[in-house]
């Protein structure tokens, strides 16, 4: 069962409802774990991002050759990172050739994130010429 809390009015309500579900568990032997975390970013958000990555992808180059869209979703985080403060880090390969680099996961990314991610790359974008397809992004 996953409770999603929208505000705090809401609160006791989806308390009690998980209480419920977590408590019929337990009395049916199951054990149960309870996680409390920021709310990660929506199917929309998921799909307005990766729509946004594909119009980069589909419409620059990068070190003279396209590039696919997981390698632009890593360059554009990574410099969406370094935007804000944080940094990407740059380790030696386990096997001793060459480094590899450590890529924040953005399935790991609130909804606030997300959308800042997603201002970033159309800012990027456009100011190298991509024309963005996706509807969602003339409302920004």
């Amino acid at each position: 069962m996953k409770v999603i809390i929208n505000n705090a009015q809401e609160l006791p309500q989806k308390l009690e409802q998980a209480l419920a579900f977590a408590k019929a568990q337990l009395m049916a032997g199951r054990k149960m774990q309870i996680e409390v975390k920021k709310s990660v970013r929506s199917l929309e958000a998921n799909a307005r991002l990766h729509a946004t990555i594909s119009d980069v992808a589909s419409q620059i180059e990068w070190a003279g050759k396209r590039r696919d869209v997981e390698t632009w979703k890593r360059l554009l985080t990574a410099a969406w990172l370094r935007a804000r403060g944080e940094s990407v880090e740059l380790l030696p390969a386990l096997d001793g050739h060459g480094v590899d680099v450590v890529f924040a996961r953005t399935s790991k990314l609130t909804a606030a994130e997300c959308s800042e991610l997603c201002e970033f790359i159309y800012a990027w974008g456009t100011e190298r010429g991509v024309r963005f397809t996706c509807p969602e992004l003339e409302a920004v």
